[in-house]
């Protein structure tokens, strides 16, 4: 009976688990969100589904297990390059001050230092799975708030393995036990280390050899297999299961394999991560939570003040705009999903009793389903923010590095790559131009490129007037900030009505909203790289650069509706149809490998054979019109052909056929 009640419990797991996932799309909720509220549902204090305490707390160690093992995989040194700055300094300073700042409030209190180390600990760390989600789906990962949230988030993510090997010894004695602790702690250290060099070598091998036996499943067998072996190992040297879990993922993402490993264990991340998340709800004691609402509340109420003050600072710091410093605030104000995996490591070490791990238990899942209506709204929130806030003012925000006067000249809004691309075109060709730039790396690099620079927000009247926007004749979006784009555009509108916008958006919907608030031309990333894909595939089929070009025209003239699916106008579907039913013409190259070489045209038969028509012959640089039919042509020769698309095809492998034949 054993076995059937597992199977059981795992059915209303798992049964959860696929419920949510597909609620929680439509309702736009991170699934995360859903899951803690799956398990505080089925949970011994809900509905009671699952009641065997010592079941769920093994779920969630496997699932503390695997997600360091996935964070392990993801973390890649040659990526963090481009945030360096926001991850070493500001994922650093955010830690630290967190900590520091908890240990000051709880130094109040009848707590040991220790202790007050470790809860500095839980409540720095923000949950790398919903801030990065979210920033993801609004399209703002490569804005600067965007990249100082993701640069954070991956330090924390790295810090927790410190973390977790720290932990114990802050609940150790004085004296002997310590010093016992800390030969313990560095002989498994040394030995940790040799076993992470031993596999350097030893693993790539081991994937090598997987490789060549070309079995699909042993990647995924042999992955899962050095994840626990390592988590194991350091598990027996007085380490945690997840620190060896952690290990193996990265010795396996430095490997040549790592793509092969990732994509076979990707569907087992999101398994696990439900898990994990299932289980972290189910230990939430809810009558606990009745009991001590008020508490609850206030203690959650002061992680969010505390860790947006806390970023607050780093942002103005790094020199983000206001705008951008207090989305990144909101966006990780929360308590993160590793501080869990701390919780449970602190209250092994006695660092943390029970009512204490209940009242942070409580507090962190209710961080977490507040935080996704908070970043939803951090724009709207940020916009009237900063006009009261004290860092209201860049150091270097309105510095304009222009030249000459600017007049009848192009703004461009953002340095990245489309931005920097379109400033390099502008140069060569002597066009007057100016770019606006919010993050301050980008600016300086705009600078010492060799660009007239204008710092600050784009979102904000004085740095359009710096910009001259009265005098431009256009504005170019380049920024990956749908929030900053709508609100900049509107303003835009308002400061010069003749001014000609043109944005470049990510997201299909907000094509209608651009154009509405004043957009003269919305281009919409993953449109253009649909009509990219259908010119190559029309050209295929001969249809002439000209037909193309007005298909394009047509799609874009009607703002895309073809591919957005919404119904479109007689007009375009008139001409759309046309040009497909159209003739066509394309060009064949005589080899000296082709048995048209010395033939005629009357003797190639073009018109009875194929239905195309030879309309001219390029013999070097003179071309013969209405070739005569005894015209005999020679390797060289270009022919031009006319006629319908299937006749088109028909005349290339004619003329291939005969080329393979007399090959052969």
């Amino acid at each position: 009976m054993i076995q059937l009640e597992f199977i059981t419990e795992l059915i209303f797991l798992l049964g959860g688990a696929v419920l949510i996932i597909v609620v929680s799309r439509p309702l736009k909720l991170p699934a995360i969100v859903g899951f803690l509220v799956t398990g505080m549902l089925i949970g011994p204090s809900g509905l009671d589904f699952i009641q065997d305490r010592e079941l769920i707390e093994m779920y969630a160690e496997l699932g503390v297990v695997m997600l360091l093992f996935f964070i392990g995989l993801e973390f890649s040194i040659s990526h963090l390059r481009s945030i360096w700055r926001q991850m070493l300094i500001g994922g650093s300073a955010q830690v630290v001050l967190t900590t520091l700042l908890v240990v000051g409030i709880f130094s109040l209190g009848p707590f040991s230092f220790g202790e007050r180390i470790f809860y500095g600990f839980l409540v720095a760390l923000s949950s790398t799975a919903i801030a990065l989600k979210m920033l993801t789906e609004r399209g703002e990962m490569d804005t600067p708030q965007g990249r100082l949230a993701l640069g954070v988030c991956l330090f924390q993510d790295f810090a927790i393995v410190p973390m977790i090997v720290v932990t114990p010894l802050l609940a150790g004695g004085s004296g002997g036990g310590s010093w016992a602790l800390f030969n313990q702690f560095g002989l498994g250290l040394l030995a940790i280390t040799a076993l992470v060099f031993g596999a350097r070598f030893v693993l790539p091998w081991i994937l090598r050899f997987v490789a060549q036996a070309r079995i699909r499943e042993a990647f995924l067998m042999v992955s899962l297999l050095i994840c626990l072996l390592l988590a194991h190992v350091t598990a027996m040297l007085g380490f945690s299961y997840a620190l060896g879990a952690f290990l193996a993922g990265l010795i396996v993402s430095e490997s040549e394999y790592s793509h092969e490993v990732v994509a076979e264990v990707i569907s087992f991340r999101d398994l696990f991560t439900s898990v994990f998340f299932i289980s972290i709800g189910m230990l939430l004691d809810l009558s606990f939570v009745a009991d001590e609402f008020v508490g609850v509340i206030g203690l959650s109420l002061g992680i969010f003040v505390l860790k947006v003050g806390v970023l607050l600072v780093i942002g103005t710091w790094l020199r983000l705009s206001p705008r951008s410093t207090v989305i990144a605030a909101l966006t990780l104000a929360q308590v993160g999903e590793f501080s869990f995996v701390l919780a449970e490591v602190g209250k092994s070490a006695t660092l943390l009793n029970e009512a204490g791990y209940q009242f942070f238990l409580a507090a962190s899942i209710f961080t977490m389903i507040v935080s996704p209506p908070l970043i939803m709204f951090s724009p709207v929130i940020a916009e009237r923010a900063q006009h009261m806030l004290p860092i209201r003012r860049l150091p270097s925000e309105g510095d304009v590095r222009v030249t000459q006067p600017l007049e009848d000249h192009v703004l461009i809004a953002g340095y990245g790559v489309n931005g920097g691309n379109l400033a390099r075109v502008l140069k060569e060709t002597g066009i007057p131009y100016v770019i606006l730039e919010t993050d301050p790396d980008s600016g300086r690099r705009a600078v010492q490129d060799g660009h007239p620079v204008v710092f600050g927000d784009v979102t904000r009247r004085e740095i359009l007037e710096k910009g001259e926007i009265r005098k431009a004749r256009l504005l170019v979006f380049a920024i990956s900030d749908p929030p900053a784009t709508r609100s900049s555009v509107k303003l835009a509108r308002m400061l010069n009505p003749s001014l000609f916008i043109i944005v470049r958006t990510r997201l299909v919907a907000e094509v209608d909203g651009l154009m509405h608030l004043g957009a003269n031309e919305v281009i919409p990333e993953e449109f253009e790289t649909s009509i990219e894909i259908f010119m190559r595939v029309l050209n295929q089929y001969h249809i002439p650069r000209n037909v193309v070009n007005a298909q394009i025209k047509v799609i874009r003239d009607e703002n895309y509706r073809m591919l957005r699916g919404l119904p479109q106008t007689e007009r375009g579907l008139d001409r759309v149809a046309q040009l497909l039913a159209g003739g066509t013409s394309d060009t064949f190259l005589i080899t000296d490998e082709c048995t048209a070489v010395g033939r005629s045209i009357l003797e190639l038969d073009f018109r009875g054979r194929t239905g195309t028509t030879v309309l001219a012959v390029v013999r070097g640089t003179d071309p013969t019109i209405s070739p005569p039919p005894d015209f005999r042509l020679k390797v060289g020769d270009i022919l031009v052909l006319v006629g319908t698309h299937a006749s088109m095809d028909k005349a290339f492998a004619y003329l291939e056929s005969h080329a393979e034949r007399d090959g052969a």
